[in-house]
């Protein structure tokens, strides 16, 4: 690119053909006159996307092109040649608080002439000339900022809360399981050791009580391998059971029966019972074995429901990423996996598929932001199929990227939406339920903090949001989502 500065200064009459100042008074054109100057510049880049905003170009004459990077490579947002348009540094009369860099990259693509006015200039001009004006758009844009930060935080606390009374009910479930397990056990071992005084009371021989403590250990061994049972299965081993124990005068086989059907124990395993100690002492060594079968089931539901509660506990340490640093080198099924039990609770009757590469390698991110992004995206799909159908979560890797897909079956989202659904505070739910920055944090976090990528593809059935990381960040991401 040539830039030539045009010796000929602009007059006022063609300032005032410019949209931008046709309603300047002549000694305001006159001014701007002296203190802007003309530029002659050819085909190639005028400014940069991110380098620092110093000038307002406004096109006199020529073609200019706007491009954003997006993940890594350039769209372009505008084309023109009408005459007046402008671009570059026209929020600097905004003040210090706002970004001095240019938001975007321009190319003329052809030889174009500009009337090119300095930022500070600008700035001036415009707090100097309109300061109700300035006022007024300084209070707007502060107060959108606020209104988003504000609504921002609320998205944050609802998901929270949301996520809360989920991660809450889902411990409750083990907890209460652990405990009534605990009560049930102490009525157990308080039979056994009722029991163990009958078989020891000094009227069974030695033998038989060591046959008996050989049947418990096999009792216990026979639990663990116990096939799994249909109903019908089950009921049938327990009628059969019950009647044998009642044809051999045991009491209350009811009681027996289920117990020992849950374990995989058989007629036979109970006519070895009754060879090993005879018809005197069945019933006490039945009840023996009993309590140690109901006892074993009783400890495994125990450790069953602890793991469970440390599995949760541990799945709300990964999502909040607690003791962890913010920026970090993690693993993204670590993550999802997390996200996933933490809302557990909303996924009943959903079924989730996961389609993990697992030689995707770990990569530098804020992991308790991307969480937010799959906590988002995923609530959204829930919602979207209203309660059933499918969510896949596929991973792979693309080249120098690591592609996160989640997709849902729901009905899809409409064409003439589509491309608004990023946009601050738009939502498609109704008033109370959703504050429409849900998707626009998720694209903010993706996009500017991690210089990713995040878009949508959608049709009714199949709706896929596809989230892009760099596998190898040049450098840290930003902090700040401005």
């Amino acid at each position: 690119m040539t830039t030539t500065e045009d010796p000929a200064r602009i007059g006022i009459d063609d300032l005032r053909t410019l949209f931008l100042f046709e309603s300047l008074t002549d000694d305001q054109l006159e001014w701007l006159a002296r203190e802007g100057k003309v530029e002659s510049i050819d085909e190639g880049i005028v400014f940069a996307e991110g380098d620092p905003g110093t000038c307002c170009y406004v096109l006199l004459d020529g073609e200019l092109r706007l491009c954003k990077l997006s993940h890594g490579q350039e769209v372009e947002i505008n084309r023109t040649s009408q005459r007046g348009v402008y671009a570059g540094a026209f929020t600097a009369f905004l003040g210090a608080d706002e970004r001095t860099a240019y938001t975007a990259t321009m190319r003329v693509t052809r030889p174009s002439v500009f009337f090119v006015v300095d930022a500070k200039t600008m700035a001036t001009m415009m707090n100097t000339w309109f300061p109700m004006a300035v006022h007024l758009i300084e209070g707007f844009v502060m107060s959108m900022r606020r209104t988003g930060q504000t609504m921002a935080q609320r998205e944050r606390l609802l998901a929270l809360g949301s996520l809360s009374a989920g991660l809450t009910h889902e411990l409750n479930n083990p907890a209460a399981a652990a405990v009534r397990a605990a009560a049930t056990l102490r009525q157990r071992v308080a039979g056994m050791r009722a029991k163990l005084a009958m078989l020891a009371d000094g009227t069974l021989d030695a033998t038989k009580l060591h046959a008996i403590v050989e049947l418990q250990e096999a009792a216990v061994e026979r639990l663990a391998k116990a096939p799994e049972r249909s109903p019908m299965e089950l009921s049938d081993a327990e009628d059969t059971l019950s009647d044998w124990l009642e044809d051999h005068n045991v009491a209350n086989s009811w009681d027996v029966a289920p117990v020992f059907a849950s374990a995989g124990v058989d007629e036979a395993w109970v006519d070895n019972v009754l060879a090993a100690v005879g018809p005197e002492y069945l019933e006490g060594a039945v009840r023996w074995l009993m309590y140690t079968i109901d006892t074993e089931s009783l400890m495994n539901e125990i450790d069953d429901s602890v793991t469970r509660i440390s599995t949760l506990v541990g799945a709300a340490k990964q999502y909040s990423q607690i003791d962890r640093a913010p920026y970090q080198t993690i693993n993204l099924h670590e993550l999802l996996k997390s996200t996933l039990v933490m809302m557990s609770g909303k996924l009943t009757g959903i079924e989730v598929v996961k389609d993990f590469d697992k030689s995707l390698p770990d990569i530098p991110a804020y992991a308790a932001e991307l969480n937010q992004v799959w906590t988002n995206i995923i609530d959204n799909a829930v919602s979207a199929m209203g309660g059933s159908g499918t969510l896949t979560i596929h991973t792979r890797r693309d080249g120098e990227d690591a592609v996160v897909e989640i997709t849902d079956s729901g009905p899809g989202i409409p064409a003439d939406i589509r491309d608004r659904i990023f946009d601050p505070f738009f939502t498609t739910k109704p008033i109370g339920e959703g504050t429409g920055l849900g998707l626009d944090i998720s694209w903010r976090i993706i996009v500017k903090k991690h210089h990713g990528d995040l878009r949508v593809d959608s049709v009714p059935g199949r709706t896929t949001f596809k989230i892009v990381l760099p596998l190898d960040p040049e450098s840290e991401p930003d902090i700040e989502l401005a």
